[in-house]
């Protein structure tokens, strides 16, 4: 172990644990690569203050990290389960390929861009442009599930994947105000706990069936097995079901 190693790292019982307070997030990166690498299957990361792609493209580890990462956590991942225990920055989840995040409180703006595999549980509310170009590739089917509620353009340019938000932040009429929900979204489904007040012109807000249901129960019950909620009390309230009217929405501003 070399000296960077010896300040930073401790190994017990097969767990790596690393403060990270004061580390540059390419120094932080490069040891859970190293890590990784080695083949340790956990890593706890404590003092973690804004340090940038963590977990990105790694694979098959487990991540406890203690504090606020920053953008990009889990970018490009390709299999490990990440759990945040506090609030999570920009772009969470970017473009990830497969594995898991899981939050216990906030995110911020863009969680789930270019997503195309995996999952994401979020505990509490989600900034702007949530889900945005979301994706399915062949076998793989991307998941957000959030827990509270979001700001505008949920689910702008949605390609593919499941997107739920549960409303669990709002007061008792569950009306969710984000603008532009939908806007551009030509794949995929959104299931919304509540009312969706202000629905782009480019979604068709319908009522779940019977399999979006059994869906929604398997999604809700993973969520509740997170964070310790109660799956019967979040599925008796009625769910608005979002899906595009059209594969091309913007087809015939570009051909005739």
């Amino acid at each position: 172990m070399n000296d960077f190693q010896e300040r930073y790292l401790k190994v017990e019982s097969g767990i790596a644990r690393i403060d990270a307070d004061g580390m540059h997030y390419k120094n932080l990166n490069a040891l859970l690569r190293s890590l990784s690498s080695k083949g340790v299957e956990k890593i706890e990361l404590h003092n973690v203050c804004g340090q940038r792609y963590i977990g990105t493209g790694l694979r098959d580890l487990t991540i406890e990290v203690h504090g606020t990462p920053g953008n990009d956590l889990g970018a490009f991942m390709k299999g490990p389960n990440i759990v945040v225990c506090g609030n999570a920055q920009d772009g969470c989840g970017n473009t990830m390929d497969e594995g898991k995040i899981i939050i216990h409180g906030h995110a911020g703006d863009i969680a789930g861009f270019s997503m195309r595999g995996g999952s994401i549980f979020i505990r509490d509310d989600v900034g702007y442009r949530v889900g945005i170009h979301m994706k399915e590739y062949q076998d793989k089917r991307p998941t957000i599930v959030v827990g509270g509620t979001a700001q505008d353009f949920l689910g702008e340019y949605m390609a593919g994947g499941v997107l739920v938000v549960l409303g669990l932040t709002l007061h008792d009429d569950l009306v969710h105000e984000a603008r532009f929900v939908g806007t551009g979204m030509h794949g995929g489904k959104m299931y919304i706990r509540g009312e969706v007040k202000n629905p782009a012109s480019d979604v068709e807000v319908t009522d779940p069936g019977i399999e979006d249901m059994q869906l929604l129960r398997s999604l809700v019950s993973e969520y509740c097995s997170h964070f310790n909620s109660d799956v019967d009390a979040i599925l008796a309230q009625g769910f608005s079901k979002l899906v595009p009217v059209s594969k091309r929405p913007y087809g015939k501003l570009y051909a005739t």
